[in-house]
C-alpha cells in the first residue's frame, strides 16, 4: 500500500502478525518463573469477593450490594465446573509449555532464575515445586550438559553471552580448570581473557586444552585483521619512501600527471612533467622501529589480547623491528615470544598495580633510532606511580622525535574508562591519545608510520 503527498510515495510494509497465544508463549519464555508470579496475582484478583485494585471504594460498595442480591446465582455459577469463574483461567495467563519450549525454559531457568528476590512468594513456591529452577550445580556433567543444550537451542552470539553470564552469576571459574569444560565451551574473546586471568591456576592437563581454545579465537581474529594490517603497513612505508627524483622504473605516473596538469599543452595534447613523483627503491635496512607497551591491569584484559595479536603480526614484517612489553609495577619483555601470540598471553599476569613511568623508562632504553620509531602505549592512564615522572618521560620521548600514540583501549567494548586529566596532559605534551577498535587499528598504525 502506498501513501504520500506532493509526489512522494511512502511504501508501508505490513508487520508480521503474531497471534495472542504466540505472544504469551514468548513472554512465558522471557519471564520464566516470574510468569508464575503474574499468574498467581491474576488468579488472586479474579477470585470471588476480591475487588479489582483499580476500583474505587464507592464502586466496590455498590458491587457488594449488588452481589448480595445475586449471591445465590453467584454460588450456582461457581458450581458449574468449566463454565464457572473459579475454574476458568485468567485471561492472558502464561500458557503451558512443552516439547523444545520446556527444554529451552529449563536451560534459561538454570541460569537466570537463580536467587531472584523480586519474585512473588507464589512464584518462588512454584519454582521450588519444579516449575523452573535456577542453578547449574557444581558437577561437571551437569554444566557440560547445559553448555551442550545452549548450543543446541541458541545461535553462537547468544551462546557466548550466556556463557559469560553463567561464569559471572554462578561463579563457574573453578570448573573452567577442567579440560572437559573447556572442550564444551564456545570460545570468544571474553573466554580468552578469563583463561589468561586463570593462567597461574591452570593444571598441566588443562593447559593444553586452554591453548587450543585461545589459538582458535586468535585464528578467527587473525583471519579478519591480519591482511588488512599488513597492507596498511606496507602502504604506509611505501608512502613514506616517496621521492621527487625517482628512477624511470619507479615513477608513479598517475600522481605525476595529477601534479603537472597545469602544464597541459593543448596544441600537443600532452602534459609536460616538470615534477616527477615516485617511490624510492626498497631498502634492505629496517624502515621503522615499533615498541608496544601494554598495561596488564585487569581492566585492560581485552586490549592485552588484541595487542599481543597485532604485535605478532608486526613481528613478521621484515621492514619493522617490533618490541613488545607488558607492565604492572614491573616490566616484562615478551618480544622473544612474538612468533606465538598464545605464548605471549600465557606470559601475561593480569591484575596488580600500575607504574606507567617505570614502563616508559624501560621503553626509552629500547629506542635506538628516535626519528624512525613509534611507541604505542596501551593503558587507561590510571597511574599508580609517580605522575610527574610519567609526564616528564613522555615529554622526553616526544622531544627526541618518537611518534607516541597512547591507546586508552584496543577493544570492541566502546568508550573506555580512563584518567581524563592525564589524557589531556599527555596530549598537550605532543602525544596522540585515543581509543580504537581492533578493526580500526590498522589505519591508526598506518598513520603513525607515515
Amino acid at each position: 500500500m502506498k501513501a504520500g503527498t506532493a509526489g512522494t510515495d511512502v511504501v508501508r510494509i505490513p508487520l508480521p502478525q503474531v497471534s495472542a497465544s504466540e505472544r504469551r508463549r514468548r513472554w512465558r519464555l522471557v519471564l520464566g518463573a516470574a510468569a508464575a508470579g503474574i499468574d498467581d496475582e491474576r488468579q488472586r484478583w479474579d477470585a470471588p469477593g476480591v475487588p479489582d485494585p483499580g476500583t474505587s471504594e464507592s464502586a466496590t460498595q455498590g458491587e457488594g450490594m449488588k452481589g448480595e442480591s445475586e449471591s445465590a446465582g453467584g454460588a450456582d455459577r461457581q458450581q458449574r465446573g468449566p463454565q464457572g469463574s473459579a475454574s476458568r483461567s485468567a485471561p492472558g495467563s502464561a500458557p503451558a509449555i512443552g516439547g523444545d519450549d520446556k527444554r529451552v525454559d529449563a536451560v534459561l531457568g538454570a541460569l537466570y532464575d537463580r536467587g531472584d528476590a523480586s519474585l512473588s512468594a507464589g512464584a518462588q513456591d512454584k519454582r521450588r515445586s519444579g516449575n523452573r529452577t535456577g542453578g547449574l550445580g557444581r558437577s561437571k556433567p551437569g554444566v557440560v550438559r547445559w553448555l551442550g543444550d545452549i548450543r543446541t537451542y541458541f545461535p553462537t552470539p547468544m551462546v557466548q553471552i550466556m556463557q559469560r553470564d553463567a561464569i559471572e552469576r554462578l561463579d563457574l571459574k573453578q570448573l573452567l580448570l577442567e579440560p572437559e569444560m573447556l572442550q564444551s565451551v564456545e570460545p570468544d574473546i571474553h573466554m580468552v581473557t578469563l583463561l589468561v586471568e586463570l593462567n597461574a591456576m591452570l593444571p598441566d592437563e588443562t593447559r593444553a586444552t586452554a591453548r587450543q581454545v585461545i589459538a582458535k579465537v586468535l585464528a578467527d581474529i587473525e583471519a579478519r585483521l591480519v591482511d588488512q594490517t599488513r597492507q596498511a603497513v606496507r602502504g604506509a612505508l611505501a608512502k613514506s619512501a616517496r621521492t621527487r627524483r625517482p628512477r624511470p622504473g619507479d615513477i608513479n605516473w598517475n600522481d605525476t600527471i595529477a601534479a603537472n596538469l597545469q602544464h597541459w599543452l593543448p596544441e600537443h595534447r600532452t602534459v609536460v612533467p616538470e615534477r616527477l613523483i615516485g617511490h624510492g627503491r626498497r631498502q634492505r635496512s629496517l624502515a621503522k622501529d615499533v615498541v608496544i607497551a601494554v598495561d596488564q591491569s585487569g581492566s585492560m584484559a581485552d586490549s592485552v589480547v588484541y595487542a599481543s595479536l597485532f604485535g605478532g603480526v608486526l613481528a613478521q614484517l621484515p621492514a619493522l623491528r617490533t618490541r613488545f612489553v607488558t607492565f604492572d609495577t614491573a616490566v616484562t619483555d615478551l618480544t622473544a615470544f612474538l612468533h606465538d601470540p598464545v605464548e605471549v598471553l600465557f606470559g601475561v599476569q593480569l591484575g596488580g598495580g600500575t607504574d606507567i613511568a617505570n614502563a616508559l623508562g624501560y621503553c626509552q632504553q629500547l629506542i635506538e633510532r628516535p626519528r624512525h620509531s613509534v611507541l604505542f602505549l596501551v593503558t587507561d592512564l590510571f597511574e599508580g606511580g609517580n605522575i610527574a615522572t610519567m609526564q616528564r618521560r613522555v615529554a622526553e620521548i616526544v622531544a627526541s622525535g618518537v611518534q607516541v600514540v597512547v591507546l586508552l583501549a584496543l577493544s570492541d567494548e566502546g568508550s573506555p574508562v580512563h584518567d581524563h586529566a592525564q589524557a589531556a596532559a599527555l596530549t598537550a605534551l605532543g602525544a596522540t591519545v585515543m581509543a580504537t577498535t581492533p578493526a580500526a587499528f590498522p589505519q591508526v598504525l598506518a598513520d603513525a608510520l607515515t
